[in-house]
């Protein structure tokens, strides 16, 4: 298992990685176009005063053997619920992988949809029918805020699990700010054929792109995870067999012993 979770966290990795710069580029993209002074607006970037509805997502696992990871996904995602809870009316709860689900409804807590269809081999089609759904209900009004718990993928060694705002989008502008690591851009956009048209294209896939990301992010930290688990389990697997193989050898050792005092005894008889 530590073999397989190896080769799946390479193969996942490679994805995250190649959408990393991308996704960066694009988030850099919209906040430039969100700080810009442009005539015209996007629902997508605007604020809400309404606190009528929002949607969280927990991205878990389907399955265990992977340490504290759903454990750590779902504390950040339950917290983030009783902070949504407290802002807005209603709460609808996403929630995607088997052990989310389980774990959420061993508590009691009411799962609006759950998804199982997620795994280490998502690709970018399967989440652009939840990106679309949640786009449409978001500009309809249906729901006021979209936010995402998951794992998220810094390094080999790091995995921090962290909640965040996809919808509005200026959230998501806010933090392309904050993780920028140059100096903000001061660049002037030409818009051809026109500024609505641009942002009618862009800005709906910054979102897609960034929950696609998140599904990257929490597939890298789940086979990680995975791997050191199985790499402890083996260690002890191998500690417990050289222990056992000692304790083996004494008492065959003392086994042996007893026979020959036996028959030493029995020929010093028999003089």
């Amino acid at each position: 298992m530590e073999l397989v979770s190896t080769a799946q966290f390479r193969r996942a990795m490679e994805r995250a990685v190649d959408a990393e710069s991308y996704t960066k580029r694009i988030a850099r993209l919209v906040a430039d176009l969100a700080n810009a002074d442009l005539k015209v607006e996007h629902p997508l970037l605007a604020r809400r005063e309404s606190t009528k509805k929002a949607v969280l997502l927990i991205v878990t696992a389907n399955r265990g053997l992977c340490g504290g990871y759903n454990a750590g996904v779902l504390r950040a995602g339950t917290a983030r619920l009783e902070e949504l809870s407290k802002s807005y009316d209603e709460v609808e709860l996403f929630v995607s992988g088997k052990r989310g689900v389980s774990h959420l409804n061993y508590r009691g807590v009411k799962i609006t949809r759950s998804f199982t269809q997620f795994d280490h081999k998502t690709s970018y089609d399967d989440v652009l029918v939840l990106a679309d759904e949640c786009l449409t209900r978001y500009k309809l009004g249906e729901i006021d805020r979209f936010d995402v718990a998951y794992s998220r993928f810094v390094s080999l060694s790091k995995q921090i699990p962290a909640s965040e705002t996809l919808l509005p989008l200026a959230a998501m502008t806010e933090d392309a700010d904050c993780q920028s690591d140059g100096p903000k851009s001061e660049l002037e956009y030409e818009f051809l054929p026109s500024p609505e048209s641009i942002l009618e294209e862009v800005v709906p896939n910054a979102f897609r792109i960034k929950l696609f990301k998140c599904f990257l992010d929490a597939a890298v930290s789940e086979q990680i995870a995975r791997m050191m688990a199985m790499k402890a389990a083996t260690d002890n697997a191998d500690s417990m067999i050289s222990s056992l193989t000692t304790t083996y050898n004494r008492a065959r050792q003392s086994q042996i012993t007893n026979e020959i005092i036996e028959v030493i005894s029995g020929a010093t008889a028999l003089q």
